[in-house]
């Protein structure tokens, strides 16, 4: 199981002099995956918990490709309706080729409804925008159309029952984010019996979890992955491992723009998880 990391793109203290320490420290102790997040405008909605600076994601890859060698590249997650599927084709084939093949690109249909209108997408939409985009993605990956990239790795994104259906229908890895294990438990459960139910195959699962050290342990029933005590958050990720797991991303963001101002407490935490990973 490969194990990666969600890095701040956002907030008060992201430049890029920290986004490449971001970069070495995450490949530097180890790390399969680095992993960015996308809005476009930032909007009231967004602005409430991803305030700018917001570097865009193919960018920021596209720079960090470069200071690093090995770790993979990826976004949690590309909100497909908000481009046009040929340029999102051309950005991640180019991100592609020039990182070497790292790339993974996970994806969602979006939430704020005010960025939606900014961008004069219709947010009722989204869903159906997103199923048609990702079909045209993996057509001009596959297909004569020059990029010469093959077909990308795609995750799809969301925690809904419609997620569940997309990841099911598609045949791509299950990306949910930031949850409890009892409710993955019960996801994964549906997510058999829709494949089922489709005469697919269950896919992949490649969850994200928060990343929340603490020194006493986490008790409360509504406790999400990787919260907790170093023995919580190893247990957690083992239980992953065992449900099936192929990849999990480990968020070290809790919440407050200001923790992008003093990252090395995440830098910590991801040291320690990273010590005592087996």
């Amino acid at each position: 199981m490969e194990i990666g990391v969600n890095v701040p793109n956002f907030g008060p203290g992201t430049h890029p002099e920290n986004l490449a320490r971001w970069a070495q420290t995450v490949e530097g102790l180890g790390f399969d995956l680095l992993m960015v997040s996308d809005h476009v405008t930032i909007t009231s909605d967004v602005a409430k918990q991803y305030p700018a600076p917001f570097y865009d994601p193919f960018t920021t890859l596209s720079w960090l490709a470069a200071r690093t060698t090995r770790v993979k590249l990826g976004t949690t997650v590309l909100i497909v309706p908000y481009r046009h599927p040929l340029l999102v084709a051309r950005m991640a084939a180019n991100l592609q080729q020039l990182s070497g093949g790292r790339l993974i690109l996970g994806v969602g249909v979006g939430w704020a409804r005010e960025e939606f209108e900014a961008l004069g997408v219709p947010f009722e939409r989204r869903g159906a925008l997103t199923d048609e985009y990702l079909g045209t993605l993996r057509s001009e990956w596959s297909g004569d159309s020059g990029y010469q990239s093959g077909e990308i790795p795609v995750w799809i994104g969301g925690n809904s029952d419609a997620g569940l259906r997309r990841a099911a229908r598609l045949g791509l890895p299950w990306h949910p984010l930031r949850f409890t294990m009892p409710w993955f438990e019960g996801a994964v459960d549906r997510l058999k019996d829709i494949a089922a139910g489709l005469g697919r195959p269950v896919p992949a699962l490649a969850p994200r979890i928060l990343l929340r050290l603490t020194d006493a342990p986490v008790e409360h029933p509504d406790r999400r992955a990787g919260e907790g005590t170093l023995d919580q958050i190893l247990d957690d990720i083992e239980q992953l491992r065992r449900a099936g797991a192929e990849t999990v991303v480990l968020d070290p963001y809790n919440g407050d723009p200001a923790e992008t101002l003093r990252p090395e407490v995440a830098w910590q935490a991801l040291a320690t998880v990273a010590a005592n990973l087996t």
